[in-house]
């Protein structure tokens, strides 16, 4: 019966919240391992209280688990006993007080302007790879958008007419990003070459050297190899671009929900870890503009 409502759950998540494949594998893992711990308590769901839960998660403190993970797990069985709780398989939702343990807020690393203009000439050649790597790295810095959401682009979701990308983000949720004209320059070249590597029927945007889709895995070591190339070490690979983006955005003036918008972030506290990295242009406005600094 408890695979039976972990199945159900699966449905849910997938055909409902129009959760990522992965977000639902990740979601049934964490689940089948509370359900096998239950197993080894001779427990079923019904009987669920925070006893036990208490119980498995200083289980999984003892395996040294990360905070950040331990977190997510409690996140969730909270979902999980939400959903069951909402389908009436319990007739309570016994774990609406649960809390995970608080995590601090790191601030992103991301490249100053100058850097990023390094990192986007440290791609030099005249072939379709590089063409192709320069239209990938233009691409996610005028856009800030996720290496997996690069990945399944397809070319018609560039409307260079309009000059606009269209991006499937978390939760297939579409959203339409502006482009730069350096983006769209380098995109425009990429296409030509694009036609005649393409095989027939494939829409991806970005090809590998057969001429089908590129995978986010091989375009995460691609960037990291500029980074490499470009001498930059003190980023944590090609997520800096994604934080480069927000952070340049505010430091230019942009409002803050307009930059909540272009990311795709659901909640404006998750925007709003970008304001701490505009501290210092702030103070440095401060200095030169108040009479009294």
């Amino acid at each position: 019966m408890q695979i039976e409502w972990l199945n159900r759950f699966q449905q849910y998540l997938t055909q409902e919240r129009n959760l990522s494949y992965q977000t639902v594998k990740s979601y049934s893992s964490d689940i089948k391992d509370f359900l096998s711990f239950l197993s080894s308590r001779k427990k079923e769901l019904e009987e669920v209280g925070y006893p036990i839960v208490r119980e498995y998660l200083s289980s999984l403190q003892k395996r040294s688990l990360q905070k950040s993970t331990l977190a997510r797990r409690v996140s969730v069985l909270k979902s999980f006993f939400h959903y069951l709780y909402l389908k009436g398989y319990l007739s309570s939702f016994v774990l609406s007080g649960l809390r995970g343990p608080k995590l601090e807020k790191k601030i992103p690393s991301f490249l100053e302007e100058e850097e990023v203009e390094k990192l986007l000439n440290s791609v030099k050649g005249n072939n379709f790879f590089h063409y192709r790597d320069k239209a990938a790295l233009e691409l996610l810095y005028a856009t800030g958008m996720r290496i997996a959401e690069l990945a399944d682009l397809n070319i018609d979701n560039i409307d260079f007419a309009g000059e606009t990308v269209k991006v499937k983000g978390k939760g297939n949720k579409e959203r339409i990003i502006p482009l730069g004209n350096y983006a769209l320059k380098a995109l425009a070249t990429y296409r030509e070459l694009h036609r005649e590597k393409a095989k027939p029927g494939v829409r991806a945007l970005f090809l590998n050297k057969s001429g089908q889709r590129l995978s986010d895995r091989f375009m995460r070591k691609k960037i990291n190899r500029y980074l490499d190339l470009a001498d930059i070490h003190k980023v944590s690979g090609p997520h800096s671009l994604r934080h480069s983006f927000a952070t340049h955005l505010l430091n230019r003036g942009a409002d803050i929900r307009s930059v909540q918008e272009l990311l795709g972030h659901e909640r404006l506290s998750t925007t709003q870890i970008y304001t701490h990295l505009s501290i210092k242009r702030l103070k440095e406005v401060y200095d030169k503009a108040h009479p009294r600094a």
